[in-house]
């Protein structure tokens, strides 16, 4: 289902990708500094939650500013929390690189605010960009710290963009419950020589899955 998500003097592009039966949670879902909501990783995972009983709402931003993007996350989580066709009782956020920074950073935001009201249930970052390519000595890591609600964390072990080592350091010192799925010799954009996409998703998508139905009560009784 195409939605027009307004933002500001403008729209956001979205799409819902609707389970059969009515879902008690959802996930929304978003790209990097590059592309867009239809990149095939985000249309794979979009349609495996669907299938698997969970609503997906992936969005389009194009915006290369944090701050933006981070605002842009809280107009989707907004609409989709008020949405009479789709009654949720809580949501996980999900990102590629620039994207779950941008998610990780508005949880820190609600987080601080008097009304937070636990509609966010967690955090999936897929990519997670927690330095610049050879700049591991600045670490974007102090939102994760900041954190309180579970995380996963999916990254390639040859990911250029989150070595490997620093990775864990920074899920050490966080106080939230997390996970990290590594995907052995993937690089930042999930590519891995010898592996076919199909089957590198085909791991993303289960291992997702899966982290959702031990944090939220996916289960259809």
């Amino acid at each position: 289902v195409k939605v027009k998500i307004p933002f500001g003097n403008k729209y956001l592009d979205a799409v819902f990708s609707v389970p059969e039966k009515t879902s008690t949670y959802g996930v929304i879902l978003t790209h990097g500094a590059g592309g867009d909501m239809n990149l095939p990783p985000l249309l794979s995972l979009a349609a495996y939650l669907a299938s698997h009983g969970v609503l997906c709402l992936r969005f389009t931003c194009k915006g290369l500013n944090v701050a933006y993007r981070t605002k842009a996350f809280k107009t989707v989580v907004e609409y989709l929390k008020l949405s009479d066709d789709y009654k949720l009782s809580g949501v996980f956020l999900a990102g590629r690189s620039m994207g779950s920074r941008a998610a990780a950073s508005l949880i820190c935001q609600l987080s601080q605010d008097d009304d937070d009201d636990d509609f966010i249930q967690g955090l999936i970052c897929l990519s997670y960009p927690l330095h610049r390519p050879k700049l591991q000595s600045k670490l974007r890591g102090e939102d994760l710290l900041s954190l309180r609600c579970p995380v996963l964390f999916i990254s390639g072990s040859a990911d250029e963009m989150c070595e490997k080592q620093l990775l864990e350091g920074v899920a050490r010192k966080m106080k939230a419950p997390k996970k990290i799925h590594w995907i052995d010799k993937a690089n930042h954009g999930m590519a891995v020589k010898g592996r076919t996409t199909d089957d590198v998703m085909e791991e993303i998508n289960g291992q997702v899955f899966s982290w959702l139905t031990e944090n939220a009560d996916l289960q259809h009784k």
